[in-house]
């Protein structure tokens, strides 16, 4: 398999092996503490879920801890992107412990949206640290290879996690006892995450010695200015900004088609109060479309090279519209099942194509800015499909209204952005562009950046 001898490829590099590695523990232990989170919030027994219910508590945990998105891209410019990755999941097994304590201790749940608010705040600085750190471990002509395969194994990584989280609820009695077990497992997974990174040279992922801030304060006495400084870069380069704008959209969509299926398997599919039932459908949602990713990056560095990475964008884009539509509309659960699995195809690969346009298009010493503002407006869009929802998704999910304008979304995404590259098509750094490959004899990509196949 194509995807399967990329990543060989990739792991006879020792740096990305480690930054590899450093991600796909992270996330698999992301995954594990957010069906913990949402089994103690979404289907405990003794609670009702509503679309508002879901919204609120995605506003609570997402919208704050996206104020420090911009924080994380500036601190990320100036500090070792490798000791971000250590210390920061060091504390983050530290919060989840303490996490583990408070539902232990049945706090309110205010108190315990604290403690998870300040779990994913740190995730911003993991996330983007990863992201931000790629280019510095592989060459610039494998970075759609390297997109295709290491955020969308972390992605695989966080959803088996989840899988694992799902199946251990099944087995053992519910309860405060059973949630904070496994919010403990997903701690020691943290620290697992930060010995990897560990093993790595301190200056390795960058940023380079004369772009590195020493004073802490100075760094945060410049948000501001680094912020408008890096929007500027993105702004004069209009294709990043482009990506990002159709990114999000999708993103929106995607927020959307989540609470809709959340809210399906917990009050339409089942009965509300047999939650384990519920619980078990929404897992094998999120692993159908876990699967959906991982078709992504099998799809992505075998179509890019002839269609272009922006030509994949706009194909995912209109491929969610017409698939939602046809498949969704049933509201039954074998069609909505494919749905989700071509769902995470379209979601991912479209992701792929915008990271690898972002970082080819934008400076290294931008890189860590653009990249936790990307973060922002992923959870913004998410938490704003939320709100939506709230107020147009009925109590069991079921609405064609709302599935009808989620594939409008779509559509106009992938429309809207196919005109935006004609303007101006996206032009790597390294002078190249990102459209097809020029010619299949060349052992060239042309416009990706990626070898020839």
């Amino acid at each position: 398999m194509a995807l399967l001898r990329d990543l060989a490829s990739l792991l006879r590099l020792r740096d990305f092996r480690r930054l590899f590695a450093t991600r796909l523990t992270s996330q698999l232990s992301d995954g594990i503490f957010q069906v913990a989170l949402a089994g103690h919030v979404f289907f405990a027994p003794e609670k009702q879920t509503s679309a508002g219910d879901v919204a609120a508590a995605f506003a609570i945990l997402l919208l704050p801890y996206s104020l420090v998105g911009p924080f994380t891209g500036v601190l990320l410019d100036r500090w070792r992107r490798r000791q971000v990755l250590v210390w920061c999941n060091v504390l983050r097994a530290v919060l989840v412990a303490a996490t583990a304590a408070l539902v232990l201790l049945r706090v309110p749940n205010p108190v315990f949206f604290t403690a998870c608010l300040l779990v994913l705040s740190v995730n911003r600085f993991v996330l983007a640290g990863l992201s931000a750190a790629l280019p510095r471990v592989v060459p610039g002509e494998r970075l759609v290879v390297a997109n295709a395969v290491s955020p969308t194994a972390g992605t695989i990584a966080a959803s088996a996690g989840a899988l694992a989280a799902f199946v251990v609820h099944l087995f053992i009695a519910e309860g405060p006892t059973s949630t904070a077990l496994v919010i403990l497992i997903s701690g020691a997974g943290y620290l697992g995450s930060a010995a990897v990174a560990a093993t790595m040279a301190v200056d390795l992922l960058g940023p380079d010695a004369d772009q590195i801030t020493a004073r802490v304060r100075d760094a945060l006495l410049g948000v501001a200015r680094g912020l408008r400084d890096g929007a500027a870069h993105v702004w004069e380069r209009r294709a990043p900004a482009h990506a990002l704008g159709a990114i999000t959209v999708m993103r929106f969509c995607f927020g959307i088609l989540t609470v809709m299926s959340l809210l399906l398997s917990r009050n339409l599919f089942h009965d509300p109060h047999n939650t384990d039932a519920g619980m078990a459908t929404f897992g094998l949602i999120v692993g159908v479309t876990a699967v959906g990713f991982f078709a992504a990056a099998v799809l992505t560095p075998i179509v890019t090279p002839r269609i272009g990475v922006p030509g994949w964008i706009v194909v995912c884009a209109l491929l969610g519209a017409v698939t939602q539509l046809s498949l969704g509309l049933t509201f039954a659960l074998g069609p909505l099942l494919v749905a989700g699995f071509l769902l995470g195809l379209v979601s991912q690969g479209a992701k792929i194509g915008v990271d690898t346009i972002v970082q080819t298009t934008v400076d290294d010493a931008f890189r860590g800015r653009v990249f936790a503002v990307y973060d922002v407006l992923f959870n913004v869009a998410f938490v704003g499909a939320a709100a939506v929802s709230a107020t147009a998704l009925p109590a069991d999910g079921r609405s064609a209204p709302v599935l009808c304008a989620v594939a409008a979304g779509f559509a106009a995404t992938g429309l809207g952005y196919a005109a935006a590259v004609r303007r101006h098509p996206p032009r790597p750094l390294d002078g190249g562009t990102t459209g097809p490959a020029k010619s299949p004899q060349s052992g060239e990509l042309g416009k990706s950046g990626n070898q020839g196949r």
